[in-house]
């Protein structure tokens, strides 16, 4: 058990939209991302998503409405909500999420940017 330094970990992440797992916790992962422009329209037929907004601003696209979350807030996509997250300006935003195991990356959708892999850093 020791303590994990987030900004270390951020260091070893190269890329956009590629989740790395720094833990796990019973069945749910932990994973951090570096994010940058829009993702995919996706969702998780089995599973609730959390997302933690470490730096920068993160507009998590519904339907209906678009979120935003600033840093150092979260917010909790439930199961099966149709969702896209993004970024404007350019702006690189860093999260950590936190998801069940079984958790697909691009949930029912599957896309360049689907990820099967989430490396551990």
């Amino acid at each position: 058990m020791k303590s994990i330094k987030l900004k270390e970990k951020f260091d070893f992440i190269d890329g956009h939209w590629h989740p790395h797992q720094i833990g796990v916790v019973d069945n749910m992962q932990v994973l951090l991302a570096k994010l940058k422009g829009e993702f995919v329209w996706h969702a998780h037929d089995n599973e609730d998503e959390l997302f933690q907004v470490l730096k920068g601003t993160l507009y998590m696209q519904f339907k209906e409405r678009t979120e935003i979350v600033q840093q150092g807030e979260i917010i909790i996509v439930p199961k099966g909500v149709e969702h896209c997250p993004m970024t404007k300006n350019n702006e690189e935003v860093h999260v950590m999420l936190f998801e069940k195991l079984s958790t697909s990356h691009t949930g029912n959708i599957k896309d360049e940017k689907t990820k099967t892999d989430y490396p551990e850093i």
